[in-house]
């Protein structure tokens, strides 16, 4: 996957600010580092996988902040906009406002937390986070480009009075004739002709453009390009396509497929009818390319953090086996054995607590649900029964009755039991993929991991509304079985579409289940529902542990 494509211009300062002091100590210190630098812009999952590495072994805990920073960078290209957020709070953590050597990571990690805000369209955030980036440099071109990110998310807005005035600020941190001054030259041509569509932009937009063919910037050029188009849509709109064919031409040597996306729209939008279908044709196959290729990263990026997470657990749990062997056989008296005892008794004590409030819990939801069932048992009792009941007797008994009063009656009634059913049946929810996240992650405790993989909103859009109340049934029902038999200490559950399926993968490292088990209640009723929704279970007993998927047809759209 190419490295930061739209990014890159933004990147080259950041990366500057934040290793300046370090980079000769961070290179000769941990070879973590030093692998992932190499990998770095050709193979950014082995990158991402060596600086994670670096930043769990390291003990400077400025190269640890960098470590993550670098991480932030590879997922925020992969368009795992909330993934970089989580890492650079992470380096946030390894880096102290006071001490003056942290203060240049400081500063790089607000623009990257601004940056994803940006992209995230949470503009008044972006705002504030560039406002703390500002107070941990001194460094001109740094400042330049912070006012510049801050003026672009004032322009998101719409508040192009203060958009106006950061742009400006910015012009004063940097020298006139650079690759800075004309990218911020094109941000100001361009907010002030959206604050007032008369405005001449041209010139300035050019001088631009100018500047960057001057200084070979084919990436200042590329966003040269396509702001003229911007602006020559609707003037010049011959002008305009011929600059996003440019923009298309440079974004293609740069290998830039959001660049090369931007402007297949601009030319599907300006071309005649032949090259526009050709320029969609384009446009559709690319996008789905680069959709994919993200999704895989995005996948990537998180099973290699469960990897190392695993490994921690594993090491841990084989340190504290050999600390328990050492002091086994160095106490060997009563006195021991009685301290073992009571070490014992408490440890049952914390178990059977333990078990009770999960059992405590699972009442508590199975009641819920009873409940839910009664009320709507007595809505179809007190309304539909005795409303079908009246209808028939009327039909039986009464004299006159018109069709029209006949079908008011019964249209009443259908109104009603789809309210009941809208009730039964969970409708579309924008926001299941975080009841499902709560639901998982809530059977998580100190000695099992539990990861999730590909739980997005995308993929439950693929679901039929009636399914999602089944699988979320059939998972609880999954971690319940685990959390009480299996004795894993890691569990991952992934998420992920195959041409018209979907399926839903449990993996754990447990004890696994004897292919002759007897199926109990819960099993038999996971069996029931994934069959009631004409999908398929299939257990795999190939190798330790258990893996357990369901399969089912996709929704259609």
């Amino acid at each position: 996957m190419k490295k930061l494509g739209f990014l890159l211009p933004v990147l080259l300062t950041t990366l500057y600010a934040c290793r300046q002091e370090k980079q000769k100590d961070v290179v000769a210190d941990n070879r973590y580092y030093q692998k992932a630098e190499a990998f770095w812009d050709h193979q950014n999952d082995s990158a991402f996988y060596y600086y994670n590495k670096a930043a769990t072994t390291s003990k400077d805990s400025v190269q640890v902040a960098m470590a993550y920073n670098n991480m932030a960078l590879l997922q925020s290209n992969a368009g795992d906009y909330f993934g970089g957020q989580e890492s650079l709070s992470l380096s946030l953590k390894f880096l102290r406002e006071d001490d003056p050597k942290d203060h240049a990571c400081l500063a790089s990690d607000y623009n990257d937390l601004g940056t994803n805000s940006l992209k995230l369209k949470n503009y008044d955030e972006a705002i504030a986070f560039y406002d703390r980036g500002m107070r941990f440099t001194a460094n001109k071109e740094f400042l330049a480009m912070l006012y510049n990110n801050q003026g672009n998310a004032y322009q998101k807005k719409k508040a192009y009075n203060k958009a106006l005035e950061r742009y400006r600020t910015a012009l004063t941190q940097t020298k006139a004739g650079g690759r800075t001054y004309a990218r911020i030259l094109t941000n100001m041509a361009s907010t002030r002709w959206l604050q007032r569509p008369g405005f001449n932009a041209a010139p300035d937009l050019m001088r631009a453009l100018r500047i960057r063919l001057k200084e070979g910037d084919r990436w200042g050029q590329n966003s040269s390009y396509i702001h003229l188009a911007n602006y020559y849509t609707k003037s010049h709109p011959d002008s305009a396509l011929i600059y996003a064919g440019k923009m298309y031409a440079v974004a293609t040597a740069l290998n830039s497929p959001d660049d090369r996306l931007e402007a297949l729209q601009k030319l599907i939008a300006l071309a005649p009818d032949p090259a526009a279908k050709t320029y969609f044709s384009t446009y559709q196959q690319l996008n789905d390319s680069v959709q994919t290729a993200r999704n895989a990263a995005k996948n990537q990026f998180a099973l290699i953090r469960y990897d190392t997470e695993k490994a921690k657990t594993d090491n841990l749990r084989l340190q504290k086996e050999n600390a328990d062997k050492k002091y086994e056989l160095i106490k060997k008296n009563a006195q021991l054995y009685g301290i073992i005892g009571l070490f014992v008794l408490a440890i049952v004590a914390v178990v059977l607590w333990y078990r009770k409030r999960k059992r405590k819990q699972a009442e508590e939801t199975q009641e819920a649900v009873r409940e839910t069932q009664r009320r709507a048992s007595k809505k179809v009792h007190d309304t539909l029964a005795n409303d079908i009941y009246r209808i028939m007797k009327k039909v039986q008994y009464g004299t006159g009755l018109g069709q029209e009063e006949l079908l008011d009656d019964i249209d009443d009634v259908y109104k009603r039991a789809r309210d009941i059913s809208y009730e039964l049946v969970p409708g579309a929810d924008e926001d299941f993929q975080e009841k499902i996240s709560a639901l998982v992650l809530a059977f998580g405790t100190e000695e099992t991991k539990v990861l999730l993989v590909g739980n997005s909103a995308e993929f439950w859009q693929k679901i039929e509304p009636a399914y999602k109340f089944e699988l979320k049934y059939i998972l609880q029902e999954l971690m319940v079985n685990m959390q009480k038999h299996s004795g894993a200490g890691n569990v991952v559950v992934k998420f992920e579409t195959d041409g018209e399926r979907c399926v839903i993968t449990y993996m754990d490292d447990g004890i696994g289940m004897p292919e002759e088990t007897v199926y109990k209640n819960g099993l038999t009723n996971t069996g029931n529902r994934i069959k009631a929704m004409q999908g398929e279970l299939i257990f795999d007993h190939s190798h330790q542990g258990l893996t357990i998927q369901l399969c089912f047809k996709a929704r259609l759209s």
